[in-house]
């Protein structure tokens, strides 16, 4: 069996605590399988980059780290990957930067991460990549001459062409991917609007999965990321769940909690949610006592301006609403900046009679499958999602919104706390079909063995490099 080499920003090692995300839960198995390895930054800051690799091993997953610079972190991860492409692809070019030095130091570290993944890997070794930090890192490692297989996964949202025109050397970057063999992105949407670019801006051809531009030729699928739907539902069950699930039904003293799950993040709807919310109580004031909400949002990426911006409204706001609207034994709002982990998170949505994931744009959003997976399949709640995340083209059974209207959101919260039994029975089974037959595990050997199965023997010439 060949070996898999993943990389990535961030490389999430084993860890018994239970708090790992699916994804490298799945990640960490295939690597285990296949005596792989993964490789991406520390998270640690050197006043130097020396190229030094620091390799460890844990429960018999291979990982191998670099450390980098502050201008490194500040250029790539800071600047170009959170200021220019993250609100770019999640369609807010209002909140995008472009600066040349952020381009220059997006460049210079995906040419560090080849220069440290290059001596790692066999001829027979298969590479996957993940997401938007590493787009052109592919095209490096074709320059250093592996003739490897080689996957790209998008983790995020991929925008409309009018949109990623905006972007300087738009077409130099896009043109990076087409030294892959494999490029997924979660659904037909974001992989639509990849088709539309590459005919539009590259004279491209689409035949089937299969993407042409010149001499090259690429898959592109829509592949949808899942959870460990079996393991989520088993934490939800857990000695911590439990007691978790106690602990909030006793503070709720009969009341029907409404849960969010985001991390502290513009493109999650969370200002949106608040002002929904709100209207709610306002149109309802027989509901006022009978409802709150609890927001979980833990702090994410407070260097970048936008985020701290986000932050300042949402304390805000919750302390409006609140204002507004409290007594002196309910407040209508808990809002709480930390995480949790994950069998205690599963016994906070089970407490929850509404899940409301409402995303302006996102990937997938595994919350929501979180959140299904979680629930008592004898009083399962309901989930409302926005229409606009990933994760709503296979939940259509969900109450399906549209996060800026907060009329909408008021009455899908109404008609969710009145939602008879049988009802939400019906929806639940039929959402966590889906989220139990397209899993973790279907994801990640969807997308290897398409992977496994290229032939590199009819690899063509690769595209012009992306300029620095």
């Amino acid at each position: 069996m060949s070996r898999l080499i993943v990389i990535s920003n961030r490389v999430s090692r084993p860890n018994k605590s239970g708090n790992q995300g699916g994804l490298a839960v799945a990640l960490a198995q295939a690597l285990r399988e296949s005596r792989g390895t993964w490789i991406g930054w520390s998270g640690e800051v050197t006043d130097t980059f020396t190229g030094h690799i620091g390799f460890s091993e844990d429960d018999g997953v291979k990982t191998a780290t670099i450390d980098l610079e502050e201008q490194d972190v500040d250029e790539y991860y800071n600047g170009y990957a959170n200021k220019t492409l993250w609100p770019l692809f999640h369609f807010r070019i209002d909140l995008a930067e472009y600066a040349r030095d952020f381009e220059g130091g997006y460049n210079r570290v995906n040419q560090r991460f080849a220069d440290t993944a290059a001596p790692l890997i066999e001829p027979e070794d298969v590479i996957w990549v993940h997401d938007y930090h590493m787009i052109p890192l592919g095209q490096m490692l074709r320059d250093r001459g592996h003739r490897n297989k080689m996957g790209f996964f998008l983790h995020i949202p991929w925008p409309p062409t009018r949109l990623l025109v905006s972007l300087p050397h738009h077409n130099k970057l896009v043109s990076t991917l087409f030294a892959y063999d494999v490029v997924g992105f979660h659904t037909e949407e974001w992989l639509e609007s990849f088709r539309h670019y590459v005919e539009r801006e590259m004279g491209g051809s689409v035949n089937g999965d299969f993407v042409t531009v010149g001499d090259r030729t690429i898959q592109a699928v829509a592949c949808p990321i899942g959870i460990n739907a079996k393991e989520f539902a088993e934490a939800a069950d857990s000695e911590a769940a439990r007691a978790m699930l106690d602990q909030i039904r006793a503070s709720l003293q009969d009341r029907a909690m409404i849960v969010g799950v985001d991390r502290l993040d513009y493109s999650k709807g969370l200002e949106e949610r608040f002002n929904g919310y709100a209207r709610f109580l306002k149109d309802n004031p027989d509901q006022h006592r009978k409802v709150l909400l609890t927001q979980i949002a833990p702090p994410s990426r407070g260097e970048v301006e936008s985020y701290q911006q986000i932050r300042a409204t949402l304390d805000s706001l919750a302390g409006r609403i609140n204002g507004e609207y409290s007594d002196v034994d309910w407040t209508p709002i808990r809002y709480v900046n930390q995480g949790y982990p994950r069998d205690k998170l599963a016994g906070i949505y089970r407490s929850a009679r509404i899940g409301l994931v409402t995303p302006l744009r996102d990937g997938m959003n595994l919350v929501a499958k979180e959140y299904v997976a979680a629930q008592d399949p004898d009083d399962p709640g309901v989930l409302i999602l926005s229409r606009f995340a990933g994760a709503a083209m296979q939940l259509k059974d969900a109450l399906l919104i549209n996060p800026y209207s907060p009329e909408e959101m008021s009455d899908a919260i109404l008609r969710a706390l009145a939602m008879p039994l049988d009802e939400r029975k019906r929806r639940w089974r039929a959402m966590m079909d889906s989220v139990e037959q397209q899993d973790i595990s279907w994801w990640r050997q969807s997308f290897t063995e398409r992977l496994m199965a290229v032939d590199r023997d009819t690899a063509r010439v690769e595209p012009e490099t992306m300029d620095g």
